[in-house]
């Protein structure tokens, strides 16, 4: 994860956190807000729509002001616009939902029984006992988990095949990146690639694990990418068109 660093005094640090502004555009009869970030790093307009909550960011060099970033999005608009409506409608984890659980649709319905755990699955389906209030944490929470249990073995077989083992795996909330290797190791993946195929999780892990070898995207670490998950180009392919997809169940 790179991170943005400054050299200067904690004061800069603190201008640069407020020159933020929140606009107002009007894009097919209605109101969008947009975020207009000045920075005095910036050396050009960037625009960006989120493709989990649709808010639209720009970011514009401090020293033109707000003035030139919002022209910039009033002169975007309908790319604004196409890019709201290509947004997949978010999916409540709830009975009555279908989520794709390992890469295979599972309609998800409420058991009156008990099972061997609050949410199981059995046929195809995905069963969440007791009170419907409690069905989108329980649902959350098995997902989780089960993430967890499928991305530290692949992380620990793949590490293995390098002669490394990651010092820890964990799984986040994270809409921004599918996964991250940290100096000390640490390998951190986001717990919705739990509705991704597994060639793409396989993928995931092994980009992760070779950060572990190196910490760059060199031909070598591409070489122990492929050596670990030959499905490479295939699982980047899936994640360019589906990636956000995974990100509509909460």
């Amino acid at each position: 994860m790179l991170k943005f660093l400054l050299r200067g005094k904690p004061k800069a640090k603190r201008v640069e956190k407020r020159a933020v502004r929140r606009e107002l555009l009007a894009i097919d009869g209605a109101d969008v807000a947009v975020n207009v970030r000045l920075n005095p790093r910036a050396r050009r307009i960037v625009m960006r729509v989120h493709p989990d909550t649709g808010e639209v960011t720009v970011t514009a060099p401090a020293r033109g002001g707000a003035g030139p970033a919002m022209a910039f999005a009033r002169g975007e608009t309908q790319w604004i616009a196409r890019q709201l409506q290509r947004m997949p409608k978010p999916v409540a984890l709830m009975p009555g939902a279908t989520v794709p659980f390992l890469g295979v649709s599972h309609p998800v319905q409420h058991s009156l029984a008990r099972g061997p755990a609050p949410v199981w699955a059995a046929n195809g389906v995905l069963l969440v006992h007791g009170g419907i209030e409690h069905a989108p944490r329980r649902l959350a929470d098995f997902f989780k988990r089960e993430a967890k249990a499928l991305l530290s073995a692949r992380s620990i077989e793949y590490a293995a095949r390098l002669g490394l083992r990651p010092s820890r795996v964990s799984v986040r909330d994270t809409r921004s990146r599918w996964g991250s290797c940290s100096q000390n190791g640490s390998l951190s993946f986001s717990w919705r690639l739990i509705f991704a195929p597994e060639f793409v999780r396989d993928y995931v892990v092994a980009h992760e694990v070779a950060h572990l070898k190196e910490m760059n995207h060199s031909p070598r670490f591409w070489a122990h990418v492929a050596t670990l998950s030959p499905d490479v180009d295939r699982a980047r392919k899936w994640l360019r068109e589906n990636g956000r997809n995974l990100l509509r169940y909460n």
